[in-house]
């Protein structure tokens, strides 16, 4: 098939050459990308193919023929040779992927009579050189044309070395001398400049790298896809028949917003793609090859996703190897319950588990939960499996932090509030503490607190197995409360982390994540999940729901809490602002800032504290603004 004209409809072909020491994964970068593009590139396969030469090279042994018994003039016309005759070859794709370019070929052979010759990095670079000479020209053409990225374990070469070799079943001495020389080499020539573009990959995910790949390479042609699985995270569910995957997937899909895939269909639209017909009788590593092309195509064309589950895996090899490619993209969730448990579960009897199993087994999916990220016991409670769910989800949504913490003279609280608030901590952290933090919440924590007006609130993460203790101590301090209302909320650290958590308790959690609300304690390397901004938000809309109920019921009475409907009006306001990215923690700046962009009278907030009409007229003002936001609702 002949190329298509050049023009700016036809961008003109090009060729990425893609080097580097071997075991850094170029075969591999280039294998993904090829089969994602699909039509719009080929591989030019290896170099072998390019002169007839090499049959009789690698009948009577290759590596003997390359370090001993070739004279190095030869290996260097071989190499040279098979180089430029690729070159040469026509390719109707418009992207022409290489495994070695010209910058590598002085490389090999650099580091070739480095160890045949006993020379040092430079005397070798000249030799090479000098071998090279008579294809100066031509090889100066080809690399013009080439656009040449490495991929490098690392900056140092001994370490690079090493990483090289350790892929290595078996490493000869005079192998594992060529592969030190060659990374000197390739580092020599990338601090050269001959290499534009040089990708480290270190201890990174396959799928990683290969997004950093196309990143680069994506200006150099339209058909290049930019991106690859970028931001998303992959759970995948594993599991024996009846194990509860189908309830998980489910759960994440409605719960999380994870799009659910099934790992069939994943395999069968790449290998459809790919023209292969029977993808199942290929190698495992082959398929999650396939499973991860079928991913990355879906998650680009719904780009909006960060999270997807796929089921049922079945294969421990292949999602060993799929584990390889995502790294810590991927958590593999395997699903445990007892065979009873399984049996009655399914809807055709037990015999059908039973079936269902023994081809399960054979292809190793029960030996799937040894690599799994999370083992979870199905045999308990679905609110059980819930909880772990959420846990999954949100340990990558939402990050940990370790809190820093304040004195409790920094609240500028009375003294008496601040000498109760000391003596618990006295009594609560001692050599064994009670506790694993404590804040304070509200307007105290704001150096807003008002004698006769605010509660001290208080908010501690414990064990459960703490609060007799604490309530003893509760009890023996309560007289220093000087009649000011405590409020106490104790959470555990499990709570926290599967977000099992109130709205408002959230909203906390993301404050002290954020570092606008320092603890007074906190357990040392004690870390907390920080709720993602988007959560708080959405979280927040039911205490609105709330707030607006509540609003009304005050309103209905006769005489109104005045305390209470100030605050709920408060409350309110806050969440409706928040929904417009402003967070105003303090009361009267969030009635403030809500009148002004309501185009209200933001006197009242002065004197609702006081005036029992001004504040029933600023609640009717926040609710109306709320009402206001509802289809069919307006003044």
């Amino acid at each position: 098939m002949s190329s298509p004209p050049h023009s700016d409809t036809y961008p003109l072909p090009v060729s990425v050459a893609f080097s580097g020491p071997d075991n850094t994964g170029k075969t591999k970068q280039i294998g993904i990308l090829a089969r994602r593009m699909g039509p719009a590139a080929t591989s030019a396969g290896p170099l072998d193919h390019y002169d007839p030469r090499w049959a009789a090279i690698k009948a009577d042994g290759m590596a003997r023929w390359w370090f001993e018994t070739g004279p190095v003039e030869e290996v260097a016309d071989v190499l040279a040779t098979s180089y430029l005759e690729r070159s040469r070859h026509s390719f109707s794709a418009p992207v022409r992927l290489l495994d070695r370019g010209i910058p590598m070929l002085e490389a090999s052979v650099a580091a070739t009579v480095a160890v045949r010759e006993d020379l040092g990095a430079e005397q070798a670079a000249d030799r090479s050189r000098l071998l090279l000479a008579p294809y100066e020209t031509d090889l100066r053409a080809v690399e013009e044309d080439e656009h040449a990225l490495v991929l490098l374990h690392c900056d140092d070469p001994e370490e690079g070395t090493r990483r090289s070799l350790a892929h290595e079943v078996t490493v000869t001495e005079i192998y594992a001398a060529y592969q030190r020389h060659l990374h000197e080499q390739v580092n020599r020539l990338v601090a050269e400049g001959r290499f534009p573009m040089a990708i480290r990959i270190g201890d990174r995910s396959t799928v990683a790298v290969q997004d950093e790949v196309r990143r680069l390479l994506a200006p150099l042609h339209p058909d290049i896809p930019g991106r690859a699985l970028a931001g998303v995270h992959v759970t995948a569910l594993g599991g024996m028949s009846e194990s509860g995957k189908s309830t998980a997937g489910e759960y994440l899909r409605t719960q999380h917003g994870h799009a659910r895939l099934k790992i069939g269909y994943l395999i069968e639209d790449a290998a459809d793609r790919a023209g292969i017909r029977d993808p199942y009788r290929l190698a495992q590593v082959v398929q999650a090859e396939l499973i991860m092309d079928a991913l990355d195509r879906f998650c680009q064309a719904h780009h909006f996703l960060d999270s997807v589950t796929i089921e049922s895996l079945h294969d421990v090899d292949s999602t060993a190897e799929l584990a390889r490619m995502l790294g810590p993209q991927l958590t593999i969730a395997y699903l445990d319950a007892s065979e009873d448990t399984r049996a009655r579960r399914g809807a055709d009897g037990p015999q059908d588990v039973a079936d269902r199993d023994a081809i399960k087994s054979a292809r190793g999916a029960d030996k799937i939960a040894s690599i799994a990220h999370e083992v979870i016991n199905n045999d308990r409670p679905r609110l059980e499996l819930e909880r772990r769910l959420d846990r999954i989800a949100l340990d990558r949504r939402w990050p940990e932090h370790q809190p820093s913490t304040m004195p409790v003279n920094a609240l500028g609280l009375p003294v008496h509030l601040e000498s109760y608030l000391a003596e618990f901590l006295d009594r609560t952290t001692g050599l064994c503490p009670l506790i694993d933090l404590l804040a304070v919440t509200g307007s105290g924590a704001r150096g807003k607190y008002q004698h006769g007006w605010s509660d001290l609130d208080i908010l501690v993460i414990a064990d459960a197995s703490s609060l007799d203790e604490m309530r003893q101590i509760l009890a023996d301090l309560e007289a220093e409360l000087g009649g000011v209302k405590l409020g106490m909320t104790v959470l555990t650290r499990a709570e926290c982390r599967a977000g099992a958590v109130t709205s408002r308790l959230l909203h906390v959690l993301a404050l002290i994540g954020s570092g606008a609300l320092v603890p007074l304690w906190s357990t040392p390397g004690l870390a907390l999940p920080v709720p993602d901004a988007a959560t708080d938000v959405t979280a927040s809309l039911r205490d609105g729901i709330q707030a607006a109920v509540e609003i009304r019921r005050q309103l209905l009475k006769g005489t109104p809490d005045l305390r209470a409907l100030y605050k709920v009006t408060a409350l309110l306001a806050k969440i409706q602002l928040r929904f417009g990215g402003i967070e105003c923690p303090s009361d009267s700046d969030a009635l403030t800032v809500l009148l002004d962009a309501t185009r209200q009278d933001t006197t009242l907030v002065t004197t609702a504290r006081a005036d029992r009409p001004n504040a029933e007229a600023l609640a009717r003002l926040v609710l109306q603004a709320w009402l206001d936001t509802l289809p069919g609702e307006s003044r």
